[in-house]
């Protein structure tokens, strides 16, 4: 693997660390299970592993964004996560942000230029 390649790994790394919280986030507005999540995230093109969400949706719920609860009436318990009402409150905030975000990386990157307007 080139230099460059090893460094755009890691930098992914670094991005899709820092942006998951927001695609996990965006997904309990009603109560889903970690599988459910995986899959759920996985099908909008969010490919997450468990042994990643699943501290993640701990430290959520420690930190008070979310609410959780077993339910043991199936041959397995599951525990499903939801929003709560910081939760909630976090998430638009954290879209505005990212919105914001997104939005002046845009400008900043059609200004530049690049291989997708045609400049290589």
């Amino acid at each position: 693997m080139s230099d460059a390649n090893e460094q755009i790994d890691k930098l992914m790394q670094e991005l899709r660390r820092g942006t998951i919280t927001i695609g996990v986030l965006s997904q309990l507005s009603e109560p889903q299970y970690g599988y459910s999540l995986v899959s759920l995230l996985g099908d909008n093109g969010v490919d997450v592993e468990p042994g990643t969400l699943y501290p993640l949706l701990r430290r959520l719920e420690k930190q008070g964004l979310l609410d959780s609860k077993w339910d043991t009436n199936e041959a397995r318990p599951r525990k499903y996560y939801l929003l709560s009402s910081t939760g909630k409150e976090v998430y638009d905030q954290l879209c505005v942000e990212w919105r914001s975000i997104v939005s002046s990386l845009n400008h900043l990157i059609d200004e530049k230029g690049g291989k997708e307007n045609g400049d290589d």
